[in-house]
Formats: structure tokens, C-alpha cells, sequence
């Protein structure tokens, strides 16, 4: 793989996850806590619910991880080149659907998620673009280590390309609902 494709791909990727929890009201997330509007439970189960769920997304990062960052590619050959696309395709749908059970679980409710819970998504989806990141440079053959300068810079650019799901959640003024008027 190229490794301009690769950073395109990261580039694309993190645009849109980063805007993800600003534009979207469903949760992501499963969290130990309950959110506004959504149906209490016990303490318990949601702590349970809520490991669980992050045990099946770190399981998932590190399988991805392993997958991507050690399939071969060869720059020249198309078969290898698809198959690492279709693998990367493969992680994100099954990625997507982990993180899409949240919002379906809690389908018949209106959540309302606060700016901590959209932190946290935030915070999640930097992860996994990371792990898919690490795994791109592993495939290269190229793998440097990172100091926390890295991870300060990768997490500010990543806060930036979140700021037009900011802007239009925060800070966008948006027009009330004008009643309707009666016909004569």
C-alpha cells in the first residue's frame, strides 16, 4: 500500500468520526452511568452492559490490529491490494456495528447526550483511528515509536477536524419553529 493512500484513508476516516458524536444525538457508547432520557436499570447490569461492551471494542481494536498490520501487500499485485481493501471494509463494518448497537438498543428513546458523553465517543473513535493508523504503519514495514508529543499533536488535529460538529451543535444558531399562520 502507498503511503499517501494510507494517510488519505486516515485523513477521510478521522474527518468524519471526529464530527460523529457532535452530529449524531444516538450514543455510541455504553455507559455505566444513565444518560438523560434514557430508561433507568440497575446499577449493576449497566456496569456489566457496559464492560462487556468495552471488552468486545478493545477485543475488536486488537484483532483488527493484528489482521491489518500483518496482511502482506504488494504496491504491484491488484489481488493483495483488494484484499487489504476488503479487509479494511470488513473491520469497519463490523466496527460500525458495534458501535451502532448503542443507538439501536435505545431506538424507542429520545437520549440526550451531554458534552461529557460526546468527549468520551470523541475520545473512543481518536483510539480506533489511531489502532487503524499503528496497523497501517506496521503493514508498511515502518513502525517508528511515539512519545507523548505524538499522541498531544495526533489528539489536537484530531480535536480540530472535530470543530465543524462543534460549531454546529454549540454554536450555530438555529431558527425557532414560526407557528403556522391561519388562512382567512
Amino acid at each position: 500500500m502507498n503511503q499517501s493512500f494510507a494517510v488519505w484513508i486516515l485523513i477521510g476516516l478521522s474527518l468524519i468520526t471526529a464530527n460523529l458524536p457532535f452530529v449524531l444525538e444516538r450514543p455510541f457508547l455504553i455507559l455505566p452511568w444513565t444518560q438523560k432520557g434514557e430508561p433507568t436499570a440497575p446499577a449493576w447490569m449497566q456496569w456489566i452492559f457496559s464492560l462487556l461492551f468495552f471488552g468486545l471494542l478493545a477485543a475488536l481494536a486488537y484483532g483488527a490490529f493484528g489482521l491489518i498490520g500483518g496482511a502482506l501487500v504488494m504496491a504491484s499485485d491488484l489481488a493483495s491490494v483488494t484484499l487489504f481493501l476488503a479487509k479494511i471494509g470488513g473491520v469497519a463494518l463490523v466496527v460500525a456495528a458495534l458501535l451502532t448497537y448503542p443507538g439501536w438498543r435505545s431506538r424507542a428513546y429520545v437520549i440526550q447526550k451531554s458534552f461529557f458523553v460526546r468527549l468520551l465517543e470523541l475520545m473512543v473513535f481518536y483510539g480506533m483511528v489511531g489502532i487503524l493508523g499503528f496497523a497501517f504503519e506496521v503493514n508498511m514495514g515502518n513502525r517508528f515509536p511515539q512519545d507523548w508529543e505524538f499522541y498531544a499533536v495526533t489528539l489536537s488535529l484530531f480535536l480540530v477536524l472535530g470543530y465543524p460538529g462543534f460549531v454546529y451543535r454549540y454554536l450555530l444558531r438555529r431558527p425557532k419553529a414560526v407557528p403556522a399562520r391561519k388562512l382567512p
